[in-house]
Formats: structure tokens, sequence, C-alpha cells
């Protein structure tokens, strides 16, 4: 689907410089020349998730203020704060215990996952920084507003055909 989007951006004759994204699962490989940048603030509410925003072990507190710096620091910094937590923070992590169908599994699951999925998207948390002639946003947040203006104007409009709806849409980004 979104390839073929890209696709029909590119036959109107627009250029793609970057793509914002939420983070959806192969899209960062879908593009390997386009630069693709995962919204901090989608990030952001991933790491809430698993850790809550008041969060009661003092790794997960540790790890919770290090992502709110997301927005505000820069790709070197935040990469030397998370490696520092994790030298500090990993035998906490890699702790392990038999469950009562007695498999061995990780104490601090959802902690682990946290930082996973930090590690994982750290690519792409700062195309921003890596391409900043681009003047790429770190977030979704302006064309989230736009999305939400178009899903009420189509929740007033529900009653049209696929067809209308997508002519509605085509003039929704036209004006």
């Amino acid at each position: 689907m979104y390839l073929k989007g890209i696709e029909e951006i590119a036959k109107r004759g627009i250029k793609i410089q970057s793509i914002i994204c939420d983070g959806r699962k192969g899209l960062f490989q879908l593009f390997p020349d386009i630069p693709v940048q995962m919204c901090n603030f989608h990030q952001v509410a991933i790491i809430r998730r698993y850790l809550t925003k008041n969060p009661k072990l003092q790794a997960s507190k540790e790890l919770w203020e290090i992502t709110l710096l997301l927005k505000v620091t820069d790709k070197e910094s935040f990469e030397g704060l998370l490696k520092q937590w994790y030298e500090k923070w990993k035998d906490f992590l890699n702790e392990r215990k038999l469950d009562l169908n007695g498999k061995n599994r990780y104490v601090h699951k959802r902690l682990r996952s946290a930082y996973r999925s930090l590690t994982t998207n750290l690519n792409w948390l700062f195309t921003w920084y890596d391409n900043i002639s681009l003047k790429i946003p770190n977030t979704t947040n302006a064309i989230d507003g736009h999305f939400a203006d178009l899903k009420n104007k189509l929740r007033n409009h529900n009653g049209l055909s696929e067809t209308r709806k997508k002519k509605f849409i085509d003039e929704f980004f036209k004006a």
C-alpha cells in the first residue's frame, strides 16, 4: 500500500525528499533511496506503553528520562546516554527466573521491550539530524492535523461512494 502511494505521488511529478512515519514495520526498508524519519512522538508513545508515565523501577525511570530527551537532543548524545544506561543496567535487564511451567523467562520483559524498541529504531529516529539540509521534521504532528481534519470532513459525508470519496480526498489535498 505504501509503495503504491509513493508511486502514485511520483507519477504526479512530485519528488519525495523524505518520509516521516509512525514506525510501520517494513516501511523503513521499503524505500532505500529516500530518507525515512520515525516520528519521535510515536517512539515516545511506544516507550510510554511499555514503561508508563510513572515507572516504579529505577532502571525504567532512567530509561523514560532518556526517552523524553529524544525531542531535544542530538544523535550522538542520545546514543551515548542509551549506551551508558545499558552498561549500568544490563545485568538487571538480563535477569531470568523460572515461571510456573518451568520455562526460563526474562524478569523485566517490558523494560527489555522498551530498550529494544529504542535500539531497533535508532537508525530512523535521527534521520532529520543526519540530513539537516533537508529540514525534515522529527514528528508527524504537522500532517496529523491535516488528516484529522480530513477524517472529520469525511465523517460528515459518510454516504459517499468509494469513487466520490477518492475525488473528495483528492480535492481536499489540492485546496
